[in-house]
This record gives C-alpha cells, structure tokens and sequence, in this order.
C-alpha cells in the first residue's frame, strides 16, 4: 500500500508501476503483479491511495526479487513519491498455506 504525496506525479507512478511489473516477469518464481487505485470501500485504509500486489512462489524468490537492481532503482523513485519516504509504503508479506488436490 502506498501513501502517495498529494502532489506527486502520476506519470512517474505508472512508470515505476510498468517498470516494477517487467522486472517481476523476467524474475523465477514472481508473477501476479497487479496495481491500482485503493478503492477503500470499507473505509479501513483512507491514507494509503494506491497499492499492488505480486506473488513469489517462494521465499528465495521474494528475495531474490528484493534483491534485483533494477527493482532497487525504482523503489527508490517509487519512495520518493510516497509521504515520508519509505514510511509511506506500507508492506505486508503473507504466506500462504500449500494446498493439495484431495
């Protein structure tokens, strides 16, 4: 979830949201990368406008995507549009149980 800045540009937001999305692709084990608008219909998160999402298959792969160059690089322009820096992306990593076809 990203607390965007209330003056921040939202030309440089698609692409680091277009940026971060190639890089996930062309990384093993990511993928399901998708961003967009908070609709907050619950009203439970009114700070943080925008978010994404993206699935790793793995935890070497969620660490290997954190690790990458390229990702690096545009998280840093990515924090630079958020309130406070990186105090403005709020993260949440969530494994999942396996699941297995009874």
């Amino acid at each position: 979830m990203l607390r965007l800045r209330p003056d921040h540009d939202a030309v440089e937001l698609a692409a680091v949201m277009d940026g971060l999305s190639t890089a996930a692709n062309r990384l093993p084990g990511c993928g399901g990368f998708i961003h967009g608008p908070n609709r907050d219909f619950e009203a439970k998160s009114p700070g943080y406008p925008y978010g994404f999402t993206l699935d790793f298959a793995a935890e070497v792969d969620l660490r290997r995507y954190a690790s990458d160059e390229t990702h690096q690089l545009l998280g840093a322009r990515l924090v630079a549009l958020c309130v406070d820096g990186a105090e403005g992306v709020l993260v949440f990593d969530l494994e999942m149980p396996d699941t297995v076809d009874q």
